[in-house]
């Protein structure tokens, strides 16, 4: 099993540096992809990006293509979601999911982002 913990959330404004962190213990993170998802208020979770642990590949959503960049640093088990230009609509609960090549998945419970000039 993989457990998950999401910090660095918090009332930000729109410039400036802001990263999230997802700390993992448990199992080795070398067969699994880690996601960052959010929910914003009243609407569904999405997919925000997903990096490989393997050899680093990120995958991002259009809507944050260019802004967000997702990191590894396999010493440390952890996955980092750096967050620029962002925008009041990136205003979420930005969870950590951990997924396994054979399908086994694992959440935090998610640390909010409000962003607000």
């Amino acid at each position: 099993q993989v457990q998950l913990v999401e910090s660095g959330g918090g009332l930000v404004q729109p410039r400036g540096s802001l990263r999230l962190t997802c700390a993992t213990s448990g199992e080795t993170l070398e067969h699994y992809a880690i996601g960052w998802f959010r929910q914003a208020p009243g609407k569904e979770r999405e997919g925000v990006s997903c990096i490989s642990i393997a050899d680093g590949t990120t995958y991002y959503a259009d809507s944050v293509k260019g802004r967000f960049t997702s990191s590894r640093d396999n010493a440390k088990n952890t996955v980092y979601l750096q967050m620029n230009s962002r925008k009041p609509e990136d205003t979420a609960v930005y969870y950590c999911n951990a997924v396994h090549l054979w399908g086994m998945d694992y959440w935090g419970k998610g640390t909010l982002v409000t962003v607000s000039s």
